[in-house]
């Protein structure tokens, strides 16, 4: 359920009314619902539950480069989260949230010696490997510092995941992942370093994905290989089957996350009882979007509102510093005022002040509105403020989080001075 609704025709977050954290943070500001973030979760974790799955049995870590902001970390966290990193900066984040680095698995291209030395401290969960180059360069680390790598082979299922080319992963012209042709002999690469323990395997396809069947294809292909592997003498512990599920922007209807994880396992319980006698396998998770996407909103204010001869534009202090996704993706966010008029309606393209064409949040949306007056931009809780820059040297925006009838500042704006602090004439 969303918990950004209207009462008495002023919008809130769960039981906070937008216009009173406005006043007291300005605007921009990302407002984040506790509801709807401890809701999203437990749709993965009760799914895995109600299918046989214990903590033993799954473990759902959370995409932190969709929201990285240390108290939403720390929610997930004590909700028995794990967490999915791509780089050293989002492991001290993990860290500095209280998150449990044990639950931590280290995703990424191009992983540096230093990310993987600190990953090592940590001991961290597992490394999802994409290249023969990297599990040199980590075997080479591990042994320099006396340790030994859990380590997963990203394996790239070339299934069409029929979404935005930008958030594909796992067809073959991406970067991603290790081709599936040539997985088993990097398997045997990765056994035969004497620093690597091989304890899974990993596939991601990409994201915002409405329909489960190429999510299914790819845990079909990914257990074909896995049946190779064991064949060939490589058993493994866990599998890791990616994140993807979308979420509703304007009129999608995604699977429910509990449908798709019910069909996941029955396809992996008919597996593991055909083909190994019944013996269980460690299922991971690493959803982003479809736990954090819907539970933010960014708060901006109008400033001015010009009409032309072919284009009405609301000019607003967001801008996409700000919010990314409509500028890069071409994305579509719903946007919704935060006090409802009862007037007529014009249509506007809402645009922000940076120096650029391309800078807009959304376009021709019918909006009642007037200066001054406050617009929700909607489902802006994943890829928003994580994407966010400095730009046209703007803070970033302030960050709030709404827990019933209470709310806190979680992140502050950024000042000029702040932007310029590591600078030198």
């Amino acid at each position: 359920m969303s918990h950004f609704v209207y009462a008495n025709g002023k919008m809130h977050a769960e039981e906070v009314p937008l216009e009173r954290i406005a006043a007291e943070f300005g605007t921009p500001v990302y407002v984040y619902s506790s509801a709807s973030l401890t809701e999203n979760f437990l749709s993965y974790a009760n799914a895995c539950r109600a299918n046989g799955r214990g903590e033993q049995g799954a473990l759902v870590c959370y995409s932190v480069k969709s929201n990285s902001n240390l108290a939403v970390l720390s929610l997930l966290g004590k909700l028995g989260s794990g967490f999915d990193i791509v780089s050293g900066g989002e492991l001290e984040r993990v860290i500095a949230a209280g998150g449990n680095p044990h639950k931590v698995i280290f995703s990424g291209v191009g992983k540096t010696r230093d990310e993987m030395r600190l990953a090592l401290a940590y001991d961290i969960l597992c490394f999802n490997v994409e290249s023969i180059p990297e599990l040199h360069r980590l075997n080479d680390v591990a042994g320099s510092v006396g340790k030994r790598a859990r380590v997963s082979l990203r394996v790239n299922p070339d299934v069409d995941p029929k979404t935005h080319p930008y958030i594909s992963t796992g067809l073959k012209e991406n970067k991603f992942g290790i081709a599936f042709e040539d997985a088993l002999d990097t398997y045997r690469v990765a056994t035969s370093l004497p620093h690597l323990d091989v304890t899974g395997i990993d596939c991601h396809i990409g994201s915002q994905l409405l329909d489960d069947a190429p999510l299914l294809e790819a845990l079909d292909k990914v257990i074909e290989l896995a049946d190779r592997l064991h064949v060939a003498g490589i058993d493994l512990h866990h599998l890791d089957i990616g994140g993807g599920i979308g979420i509703t922007y304007d009129d999608e209807k995604p699977v429910a996350v509990g449908d798709y994880l019910s069909r996941l396992f029955a396809r992996i319980d008919g597996w593991r009882k055909e083909k190994h006698g019944g013996t269980p396998i460690t299922v991971m998770f690493e959803p982003g979007r479809s736990i954090v996407g819907n539970a933010g909103v960014l708060v901006t204010e109008v400033q001015y509102l010009k009409h032309g001869a072919s284009k009405n534009f609301a000019v607003v202090d967001a801008a996409m510093n700000d919010l990314m996704r409509p500028a890069m993706y071409e994305a579509w966010h719903g946007v919704l005022p935060v006090t409802q008029r009862e007037a007529s309606a014009r249509v506007y393209d809402v645009v922000g002040p940076v120096c650029e064409s391309g800078d807009w949040l959304a376009r021709e949306r019918a909006l009642a509105v007037e200066p001054g007056d406050l617009l929700a931009i909607m489902s802006a809780g994943a890829y928003g403020m994580t994407m966010a820059s400095n730009y046209n040297t703007r803070g970033r925006a302030a960050e709030v989080l709404v827990n019933g009838e209470q709310f806190r500042l979680i992140r502050r704006r950024e000042t000029p001075s702040e932007l310029f602090s590591l600078e030198n004439v």
